[in-house]
């Protein structure tokens, strides 16, 4: 038994009762978090947009750090300075020596300071190292006998012993070949790197990585100086370490830049800066996990080194470390790319791309003004060859539609020699009149 056909009423009375009229309204888009924006790297932190802010910011900093470096100088470790160092154990007849009981007797003995005093190490295996400048043979003699009369050090066999207390004279010639070691290992690292982005990149991501690289040197240099850090042979070393972390990074986001932007001179999507700046933000997220996750050894080091084992090799190698990744994460992505972009857009082909990108847009705006509802193309992912090579047939298209010189100059040209062998193949198709010698049955 087939169901009635329902009446007019009957659908009204659904409408006004059971079911809800279809309404069309659209909800506002929700606005994502900060942290939404940053997983999914959607390009919605204009880094690349502000360049000139980070530019000011960035070129402060360095002027502070070298009219630091210039006026206030380095507090140089007694390996550049030359000098004299007593080490003792940290552990005497009366109980635990501190660093401070025997700057003291070293100052009374003699009438001088010790330019430092540090404990190394802790428990039974902890020392006392008193650092100076150089003294005589007497000079080294009397702190001795008056470290040992006034704190009387324990040797191996728990006895008061003046034996365990050394000295040992340090040549400031020997910081210095450790410095001319450095600077060269630092110029050929250059060298190399310089000639490495050149090949694998161009010049352009070669001179902005470089310029990211000094500036984190200068800074780590700078901020020593403003702290007043030691400088030691640790440091140097230490130094060298952080230049190939702060490459890795900017190689991470210029190598996102060049994908994105392959054949981009021959597309109307994005301009160079828009490109680069999407780049930023999807590598935004990996290089904060990646420094986050290589500092914290690197924390680890200095805890260890500076809680555990006192203040040494370990603690300078950390310091050093540690100050040199953060300069280096804030110049890969505050400093690098934006510099790319204002060296790239200085180039007439992206300044006449980018108005063509502007023009293209001006357009689309007057036909979505035009016909409302009208779906936006802008999901173009310029990683994959086929919506690329799809994208570039596209603009051939439109630009022989405009009836303008086609972006592509190879498609040009091509065009250009098929054009005489149309007009030939036309000619001789069209009917001539004369008759053909053959019947029509």
């Amino acid at each position: 038994m087939s169901a009635r056909p329902r009446r007019r009423r009957d659908v009204a009375e659904d409408n006004g009762k059971g079911t809800e009229p279809a309404t069309t309204t659209s909800e506002p888009p929700r606005k994502e978090s900060v942290f939404t924006r940053l997983y999914t790297g959607t390009g919605a932190f204009d880094i690349v947009g502000h360049r000139r802010r980070w530019f000011i910011a960035f070129a402060l900093l360095v002027l502070v750090c070298i009219g630091s470096m210039g006026i206030k100088g380095f507090n140089l470790g007694i390996e550049f300075e030359g000098g004299t160092q007593i080490q003792m154990p940290a552990q005497g007849a009366q109980g635990a020596i501190t660093s401070d009981e025997a700057k003291q007797v070293f100052t009374d003995a003699i009438g001088e300071n010790a330019s430092e005093a540090q404990q190394v190490g802790v428990g039974e295996a902890g020392t006392i190292q008193l650092r100076s400048s150089t003294l005589n043979s007497n000079q080294v003699a009397e702190v001795k006998r008056a470290l040992f009369d006034e704190l009387q050090p324990l040797g191996p066999d728990g006895q008061p012993s003046e034996s365990v207390i050394s000295d040992s004279a340090v040549s400031a010639s020997w910081g210095g070949e450790i410095s001319q070691q450095a600077l060269l290992a630092l110029a050929v690292f250059i060298v190399l790197v310089t000639i490495f982005l050149i090949l694998y990149f161009e010049k352009w991501m070669a001179v902005a990585a470089l310029i990211a690289l000094i500036h984190d040197i200068v800074v780590t240099a700078g901020v020593y100086s403003l702290v007043g850090f030691e400088v030691t042979p640790a440091t140097v070393i230490g130094l060298l370490t952080i230049l190939g972390f702060s490459l890795y990074d900017t190689v991470v986001v210029f190598d996102k830049v060049k994908e994105n932007t392959r054949g981009l001179l021959n597309l109307t999507r994005r301009t160079y800066g828009e490109a680069a700046n999407l780049a930023l933000n999807q590598t935004l997220m990996r290089s904060i996990n990646t420094s986050v996750i290589a500092l914290l050894p690197v924390l680890g080091l200095l805890i260890v080194g500076y809680i555990l084992l006192g203040a040494g090799t370990l603690q300078d190698l950390a310091l050093v470390q540690m100050t040199g990744m953060i300069a280096g994460v804030l110049s890969s992505v505050l400093l690098a790319t934006p510099l790319l972009v204002f060296f790239k857009m200085r180039d007439v082909k992206y300044q006449q791309q980018a108005e063509r990108v502007h023009a293209r847009r001006a357009n689309q705006a007057r036909k979505a003004a035009a016909t409302p509802g009208r779906e936006s193309d802008d999901d173009f992912d310029p990683a994959d060859d086929e919506a690329l090579a799809t994208e570039l047939r596209r603009e051939e298209a439109y630009a022989a539609a405009a009836s303008v010189p086609a972006r592509h100059p190879k498609a040009a040209q091509k065009r250009q020699r098929q054009q005489p062998q149309q007009q030939q193949q036309q000619r001789s198709a069209r009917p001539t009149g004369k008759p053909s010698g053959k019947r029509k049955r």
